[in-house]
């Protein structure tokens, strides 16, 4: 029989952490590789075609950093970090690189598992196919291929900028997008230190997409790094 469970490779060095993630993993039926470096979780990642890679970013052979590049050169797999490296610009650092998700060590298994479903759900996208998806969230739904915005069955009207800045996020549903990525992608290279442009035009958003804009159901902050739109 084939086994349609989803298929996971841990890239960590700490014995204890792996053993943990391989137990609570496979209960909740992940398939799960394992690889005790970098060089090795690449080639992991390469023959296993995995669903997802849960990645450290302090490797004994090289930085984590340099995995998450590795395998952007050739595949679009979910790729979560699992770190105790907190600071901020760290994150951005992974997250720019590729990665789709952040975790700091410790961390609750629960929200692991959900950050995971995350990924799962976003990677079911078909990107190539994106611009004629028609994206919904609750309430919210986003037709890229009409360009229309609706909220509750009633159509919202959004500016030229609103919108592109909502579609870089409904392209990218369910992954956390740094300040200087968005800024690039909507304003341009040269915008990209920009932040305050940024700020103004989320704050807009949440006024026409989000019932109390001030705990926003849609339109997520990652304090310190960037936005994501929940799926």
């Amino acid at each position: 029989m084939a086994n349609n469970n989803p298929i996971l490779v841990i890239i960590e060095d700490d014995p204890p952490i792996r053993r943990f993630l391989r137990t609570s993993l496979s209960a909740y039926g992940f398939t799960v590789h394992e690889a005790e470096n970098g060089r090795q979780g690449i080639v992991e990642a390469g023959v296993r075609k995995p669903d997802l890679v849960i990645l450290d970013l302090g490797l004994p052979d090289m930085d984590g950093v340099d995995v998450i590049k590795a395998i952007r050169e050739w595949s679009m797999m979910p790729i979560i970090v699992l770190s105790a490296r907190d600071a901020e610009q760290q994150k951005i650092a992974a997250l720019d690189a590729g990665a789709d998700d952040y975790l700091t060590k410790p961390f609750g298994l629960g929200e692991l598992l959900a950050r995971l479903r995350v990924a799962m759900r976003h990677s079911a996208r078909n990107p190539e196919s994106s611009q004629a998806e028609v994206f919904v969230s609750g309430q919210l739904k986003v037709d890229l291929l009409k360009r229309q915005v609706h909220l509750s069955d009633q159509e919202v009207h959004l500016t030229p900028i609103q919108y592109r800045l909502l579609s870089v996020l409904v392209k990218n549903a369910g992954k956390v997008l740094t300040h200087q990525y968005i800024l690039k992608e909507v304003w341009g290279p040269s915008y990209a230190e920009n932040s305050h442009y940024l700020r103004i035009y989320m704050s807009q958003l949440r006024q026409k997409l989000e019932a109390d804009p001030a705990q926003p159901q849609y339109l997520l902050t990652e304090s310190g790094v960037g936005y994501r739109l929940k799926v």
